[in-house]
């Protein structure tokens, strides 16, 4: 376990305050929440890194050693603290929300385990803040935005490289690392393709002609051998894709057409679901689509359409 160490202590320091007791514990948590509930890496690199600043922190703040009865000993009082030492630290308010979670998560577990009490960590409210509406790009910017990345390098195969990967998470609302999660064996690429995404959840999106037309015209002249097993899209060495090659060349396309610095990879999956809602979609469907656990993650599209009508609004009622 490799954690940060955001209260000022040095990383010796930092893993020495975390008790082989405590340690073992997070570490089972872990792999719980990864072999039972498919937790990505990401998820679990989060979890470790929020739950072992916790417990290093109750450690110095208390001047005992966090084993599981004092972990189980915490109350209202001491996770205050821990919240207001973490915001001192320049943490937002958004960031101390997913640090909180973390730790109530790691708790439930571990009291259900060990038979304690966890009302005081689980009953402590998370500080209050203003959820970030998807920036989607507008329908000709987003059609703008696949055909400008294609001159962003003389190699035709890497300009229909970037194209296609563009298109895909137009097209079918995908995640960067979901589209560079293809395989040779997923071409050529059906009407329907089934997805693993965060969680491991499953999902079965359609593929638009125009998503199936530009992977193949990619393949038609990618120097590279197709494997079965091989990443569908490569780098120019031929290894796999790094999404940071997409990042960059989205960031010099839209300077090229104008657009601001949210028209990133993940802006062409808002744009996929809010077009399609404006369109008449329900949500419940977009849900699907995009592949979201819980309905109010969706719903945040609901609110982009509303603000983007309010504009209008403004805008051109005769008595703005």
């Amino acid at each position: 376990m490799n954690a940060p160490c955001v209260f000022g202590f040095h990383e010796a320091t930092f893993l020495s305050l975390i008790p082989p007791q405590a340690r073992d514990a997070l570490e089972h948590w872990l792999d719980t929440q990864k072999s039972l509930n498919g937790a990505s890496e990401n998820t679990i690199k989060a979890y470790s890194n929020d739950t072992a600043d916790f417990i290093a922190f109750m450690t110095q703040y208390s001047g005992e050693s966090q084993g599981l009865g004092a972990l189980g000993r915490i109350t209202t009082r001491d996770m205050r603290a821990w919240m207001a030492a973490t915001r001192s630290t320049d943490v937002g308010a958004r960031s101390l929300a997913r640090k909180l979670s973390s730790v109530k998560s790691f708790y439930r577990w571990l009291a259900e385990r060990e038979g304690f009490e966890p009302t005081a960590v689980l009953t402590i409210r998370a500080p209050k803040f203003q959820k970030k509406l998807p920036r989607p790009l507008a329908v000709d910017a987003a059609k703008s935005m696949i055909e400008t990345v294609e001159y962003q390098t003389p190699h035709a195969w890497v300009a229909a490289r970037d194209s296609a990967v563009i298109t895909l998470l137009y097209g079918c609302g995908l995640r960067i690392s979901e589209a560079l999660g293809l395989i040779g064996a997923d071409v050529p690429l059906p009407e329907t393709l089934r997805i693993v995404g965060k969680g491991g959840k499953e999902r079965v999106v359609p593929v638009l002609p125009a998503a199936r037309e530009a992977v193949q015209g990619y393949l038609k002249i990618c120097p590279h051998p197709l494997e079965p097993t091989a990443p569908l899209f490569r780098g120019i060495r031929g290894g796999a894709l790094n999404a940071r090659a997409i990042q960059d060349v989205m960031a010099k396309a839209r300077m090229q057409l104008g657009l601001p610095a949210t028209a990133t990879p993940h802006a062409m999956r808002h744009s996929f679901a809010t077009h399609l809602l404006s369109a008449g979609g329900d949500l419940r469907s977009i849900q699907e689509l995009l592949g979201h656990a819980s309905l109010s993650t969706t719903q945040a599209y609901t609110a982009v359409d509303t603000a983007r009508l309010m504009e209008v609004y403004d805008r051109t009622h005769p008595k703005a």
